[in-house]
């Protein structure tokens, strides 16, 4: 895996830099990767493979279109799956996917699950969100809940760039500071 994650990410990377063919190449290469991935996950829950090739789909325009958003400097498989977990959830809200979909065998792990550990977490997040200036909250949702980018994020708080960089930074070490208790 350690040699498909250092290709994948060169390959983008070169992409993101301008090569047409290599990004061509690193979407390629992408598609199995995303096809085992999503085809493993539906058949837990009793889903038909063709089900895969969309998300496959689905999944490589969000890639393309999410593309700035990816960090040269990390790791790209963290950031692609990611995007196909997010699809993955979509597409199972989008088809109602429920409790009765997902084998018997699998819903014991299913419902001994504790969500309240999430909810919990949720709900503390927006408590700390809504202690900070407006401006604020706003580019922090849009950047790290929404996945926007800087640049949207600007147009759509009306703010500039720069001024959505500062309040994201200041922002996340004040969130620090409150729950580490330093911001009580």
């Amino acid at each position: 895996m350690i040699s498909q994650e250092d290709e994948l990410r060169a390959l983008l990377s070169s992409g993101l830099a301008g090569s047409a063919a290599d990004y061509r190449l690193f979407l390629e290469r992408l598609g199995p990767h995303l096809r085992a991935y999503f085809k493993g996950k539906l058949a837990r829950s009793g889903r038909a493979a063709p089900e895969a090739e969309d998300l496959v789909q689905e999944t490589l325009m969000a890639v393309h279109t999410r593309r700035h958003t990816y960090d040269v400097g990390q790791p790209v498989t963290p950031w692609l799956y990611a995007i196909a977990r997010y699809k993955l959830i979509d597409h199972l809200r989008r088809t109602r996917a429920s409790l009765a979909d997902v084998p018997v065998e699998d819903a014991s792990e299913l419902v001994a699950r504790d969500d309240h550990a999430a909810v919990e977490s949720t709900l503390d997040v927006e408590r700390l969100l809504g202690r900070l200036p407006g401006k604020m909250q706003q580019a922090i949702r849009a950047m790290k809940v929404e996945g926007l980018s800087v640049a949207e994020a600007a147009t759509r708080s009306g703010m500039s760039e720069s001024a959505v960089k500062v309040s994201v930074h200041r922002g996340l070490k004040a969130l620090a500071a409150m729950a580490g208790g330093k911001g009580e």
